[in-house]
């Protein structure tokens, strides 16, 4: 095994838990194994939604040199776990208490064997790429933010097809009248793009995928472009009322007929861990159901 950078600080993280899913409970067990050996604290927006007697460190004192992040949930609290881990440049670990789990690979049946070693400086590190999107109105930027996942423009909550035309490199490819267009990240074509028809894309490839949702025009595809493509939408002044434009599920974000909006690859990256043994197409296997016969 190869040796990386250990670990002394861990940072616990997690959202309010859903029916079904024991996510306080396996926070108390990471928490009780961990400090035997570690610094373990808990996020402040954790410590906010979840009783716990752990103690809570700030964002700013987040320590790039020495932290790590533990989530516990599903793909959706890795999600929002990522914000604050790429904006203090702190890897991520995730224990899946959600459904799916491409983010939370650890299993919270097992996990005490797998944290030790990853804090010990045994694990996989993997880089994985944001999409930054920014919505324009005529020579000014009205808002910004990143994905990790995808950027969904959609028609909020009306009922017709909306209209937009999208370039590439200020090349004009396509004008569209659909539900909606995904722009997925290589770690977001196995969310909500892949329920959309869009392919699956290897999490280290330099790429980003556009789907379109339910489109009037039956040649409308998915395309697979190189992820230092600028994207830009025009939103056409057709349509009769504001659209909805939102990060990785978050918030959603009104964009009025007749402005634009950008996105490209961008500068920030989410550091995330895996155990030693992690492989991604094993993960794809198990997760999508795929037979397991060579």
């Amino acid at each position: 095994m190869t040796l990386q950078t250990p670990f002394k600080r861990v940072i616990l993280y997690a959202r309010q838990q859903r029916e079904n899913q024991d996510v306080m409970g396996t926070l108390q067990q990471v928490f009780a194994h961990l400090q035997q050996h570690h610094s373990v604290f808990i996020d402040p927006d954790t410590a906010q939604c979840c009783a716990l007697d752990i103690p809570v460190l700030r964002h700013e004192n987040f320590d790039p040199t020495q932290d790590v992040m533990i989530v516990v949930g599903g793909d959706g609290s890795l999600l929002s776990a990522a914000q604050i881990a790429i904006r203090q440049r702190i890897p991520v670990i995730g224990i899946n208490r959600g459904h799916l789990g491409f983010l939370t690979d650890i299993s919270p049946q097992d996990f005490a064997a797998q944290l030790d070693d990853i804090l010990k400086g045994y694990y996989i590190r993997e880089s994985r790429s944001l999409i930054s999107m920014h919505i324009h109105q005529e020579k000014t930027t009205d808002f910004k933010a990143d994905a990790l996942n995808d950027v969904v423009l959609s028609r909020g909550n009306g009922t017709r097809l909306i209209t937009f035309d999208v370039f590439i490199d200020d090349q004009f490819v396509s004008h569209y009248r659909a539900d909606g267009l995904i722009l997925a990240t290589p770690t977001g074509s196995t969310a909500y793009a892949l329920s959309a028809g869009g392919p699956i894309m290897h999490p280290q490839l330099n790429a980003i995928v556009i789907v379109p949702m339910f489109s009037h025009s039956f040649s409308a595809r998915p395309l697979v472009i190189d992820g230092d493509s600028q994207i830009s939408l025009h939103i056409s002044k057709q349509n009769d009322m504001p659209l909805q434009i939102s990060c990785d599920g978050h918030e959603s974000y009104s964009v009025d007929p007749g402005q634009h909006v950008t996105l490209q690859k961008s500068n920030a990256q989410l550091q995330l861990l895996h155990p030693q043994d992690y492989h991604y197409y094993d993960t794809l296997r198990i997760k999508l159901g795929w037979g397991s016969e060579g």
